[in-house]
Order: C-alpha cells, then sequence, then structure tokens
C-alpha cells in the first residue's frame, strides 16, 4: 500500500458456520464483536469506525442494530454489501479510513442467515427450488423457466471450471472431485466448520448431480455465521502490551477490484481477470510473491472455482493448475496447502461472513494458534474472496515479528 502507516489484526473472531434456529443475525454479529473486542483486549470506547456487512438482511443486521447490542459510542458506521465480498470489503474499509488518519482503531463485522435459503441467484436471491432457475429473472431460453444455466451460480462455476480444462486441453473432470475430497478432510480438524465430514471421492461423485461437473458436497454449503475483526494502526500498536503486539496480524495488503469491460463478459460472467489483477496488485503492494506463501485461503464456492483460483492467485504457471493440484501441493501437508479450514464447501459460506472468516483462519495460523490444524512455521498468507456482480477481495497477511 502506498500509504506510509501499517494496519494489523489486532481481533478477530468467528462464529461456528452452521444453523442457529434460535439467533438472529443481529445477534450472531454481536457475538462475533464481542469476542473479537475481548480477542484484541480492547472494548468499544476504542473503536472509531464501524464497516458491518450484511447482504440479506434488508436493514435488520446493519451496524447500528448490533452496536446496540454491544455498545453505541456515536462512531461513523458504514454498512457495505458487495456480494460474496461484502467481509472483504468491511475489512478493507476500515483499512482506507486508518491509513487516511481519521481513526486508529477500527472494527469490521459481517453476518448471515443463510440456513434452508436453497440457490442464490447473482442478486444474492434464494430459490429454494434447486432445479429451476428464478422465474422470469436471469434470462430463461425463449422467456420460460430453465433448468440451470449461465446465471445462476451453480451454473456460472460449472461452467468457469470446464472452460478452464477446454483451454488447457484438459479431459479429467474428476480433478474437481478429488479438489472436494481434500477440503472435505481437511474440515475434520476444524471445530467451527459446519461440517467436520471427511467424504471419499465416490461419496462424492456419486452425490446428487446440482450443475455438472459439481455434486452436491463439491458447493459450498449455505449456513449461518458471523465474524468480526479489530484493526489497529502500527503506531496505535506499538503503544500497547507486548502480548497484544505479538498476535497481531500486520495487513500488507488490502486490495479490492472488480470487472474490467471485457466482451466475453457479456456470455459468460468472468471471475478470472478481477482475481488475477486484485493478486497483481496485491504482491506489488506487500513484496511478497506466490512462492511466499505458507498458506492460501481462496473462495471455493464450488469445487471448479478453487481450481481457475490456483491459476488467477498466481499459486501456479498458467495453465498449470491441475498439475498443481495433482502435485499434493494445495494439501495439508503440501507445498501451498490451500482451504486448510475446510474452504466454503465444508466450512460454510454465510455470504458477508465469508471474508473476515477466511482471515480468521490466516491469522490462526500466522499466530500459531490453530490447534491440530496448525501449519506449522507460518508466517505470510493470502485470503481471498470473489463475488459475482462483481467484486473481488484479497488481503495478504504476516506474522509479528516481535
Amino acid at each position: 500500500m502506498s500509504a506510509s502507516e501499517e494496519v494489523w489484526v489486532l481481533g478477530i473472531n468467528m462464529t461456528k458456520f452452521g444453523k442457529y434456529p434460535d439467533l438472529d443475525a443481529v445477534d450472531l454479529a454481536a457475538n462475533a464483536v464481542i469476542a473479537a473486542l475481548a480477542d484484541g483486549g480492547v472494548t468499544m470506547k476504542d473503536i472509531g469506525v464501524v464497516a458491518a456487512g450484511n447482504l440479506l438482511g434488508n436493514g435488520a443486521a446493519s451496524g447500528q442494530n448490533v452496536l446496540k447490542q454491544v455498545g453505541q459510542t456515536g462512531v461513523p458506521i458504514y454498512n457495505v454489501s458487495n456480494a460474496c465480498a461484502t467481509g472483504a470489503t468491511a475489512i478493507r474499509t476500515v483499512v482506507m479510513a486508518i491509513r487516511a488518519g481519521e481513526v486508529d482503531m477500527g472494527l469490521a463485522v459481517g453476518v448471515e442467515k443463510l440456513s434452508g435459503v436453497g440457490l442464490l441467484g447473482p442478486g444474492g436471491q434464494g430459490n429454494k427450488d434447486a432445479g429451476w432457475e428464478p422465474k422470469g429473472r436471469y434470462g430463461a431460453v425463449g422467456g420460460i423457466d430453465g433448468r440451470l444455466g449461465t446465471q445462476a451460480m451453480p451454473g456460472v462455476f460449472a461452467q468457469v471450471g470446464m472452460e478452464y480444462l477446454h483451454t488447457y486441453g484438459q479431459t479429467d473432470v474428476s480433478v474437481f472431485a478429488r479438489i472436494s475430497e481434500k477440503n472435505h478432510s481437511h474440515s475434520t480438524l476444524n471445530p467451527l466448520a459446519a461440517y467436520n465430514k471427511a467424504m471419499t471421492y465416490d461419496q462424492i461423485i456419486n452425490d446428487v448431480m446440482i450443475s455438472y461437473p459439481n455434486t452436491r458436497p463439491m458447493c459450498s454449503a449455505n449456513c449461518d455465521g458471523a465474524a468480526a475483526a479489530v484493526l489497529v494502526s502500527g503506531s496505535k500498536l506499538k503503544t500497547m502490551s507486548l502480548e497484544q503486539r505479538r498476535r497481531a496480524v500486520k495487513i500488507s495488503a488490502s486490495v479490492l477490484t472488480s470487472d474490467p469491460y471485457q466482451e466475453a463478459c457479456q456470455v459468460l460472467p468472468d471471475v478470472n481477470t478481477l482475481t488475477r489483477n486484485a493478486a497483481k496488485i496485491a504482491y506489488e503492494q506487500s513484496g511478497v510473491g506466490p512462492a511466499d506463501l505458507d498458506l492460501v485461503e481462496l473462495h471455493d464456492c464450488f469445487a471448479t472455482a478453487e481450481l481457475v483460483h490456483y491459476d488467477n492467485l498466481g499459486l501456479c504457471a498458467p495453465g498449470e493448475a491441475v498439475s498443481f493440484f495433482e502435485s499434493g501441493a494445495p494439501w495439508r501437508d503440501g507445498k501451498t496447502p490451500v482451504n486448510v479450514s475446510g474452504g466454503l464447501q465444508s466450512k460454510g459460506h454465510p455470504i458477508s461472513a465469508t471474508g473476515i472468516a477466511n482471515v480468521w483462519e490466516i491469522c490462526h495460523h500466522l499466530r500459531g494458534e490453530a490447534g491440530p490444524r496448525q501449519i506449522e512455521g507460518a508466517k505470510v498468507g493470502l485470503a481471498h474472496v470473489i463475488g459475482l456482480g462483481s467484486a473481488c477481495g484479497v488481503h495478504v497477511l504476516e506474522k509479528s515479528s516481535v
């Protein structure tokens, strides 16, 4: 980043993702905020700005309503909504406020209640009939309803993955199910994941087909959850305790991009270019390259998405995503572990919480607090999210040297 002021994650928390029939979105967000403040050793009186993300709550889970439960101090509140990148956008909003010199500490929070919603279209609308596109909205051929096509999430990302294989002369679609097998295996070590069950390749490939080649276990799980992060300026952090400085995690790059115009985007949403652009900027800002990353949490909303993002984030040479996976690199014990949390396919995907939850996962490895799934010696990590619409957030995080 061009500004000289460093920004650090001081405190961070995520709820266990899953189903919360007895808690509303405000309750979940408040729980995450209170825990994040405690994790950082601060209170709401220390917070100078709040950015709150919620996509489907229609204002019910606004930052103002959350602060009614955790403490109203009169600070500026920015309510953000940016598809699946909403949580990352909340972090980015606080980063900008700190770098602008307006505040020395801020709070980002994201929350969603998604259990039982069903399929989500590009606008975030739920559709409980999993076999059909929403009536009359997304251009069904001839003006009638159609089976899942290019404008529902499963259809978009299925085609993105198949396009990648076709472009680089690959024909073995089994790679997608094997990526999902990896993530479900990783989830068994994450107590906060919505699902902690390992699944074999045969179980995955023989499950319900959602949009070829993605079966149900290869799709992100709609669930409830919240995540929150307290960010602090480098100058403020220097005045804090040794323990706070030791556990703080540096945000070496904070990037948000959207799609540049491309003719192809008029046919199929492009999830690749804005991710490539965000990764390039993030590596330039941080001085970190893909080879320096000790772990990556990327947006595996579908198994097909994880494959293409290996390439988009520069984890492999262009066109080499299949070979990268085949090498074993993205497994927990590989060269570049990817989605050791279990990813969205197992951890779950309460949309607005995901961008902060991915940062939470990286922070816990850099702090050495990830328990049995700890990546030993982790010093640098990257968190990535992408939302159709379009938005991509990338954060590069580094371990404190204290």
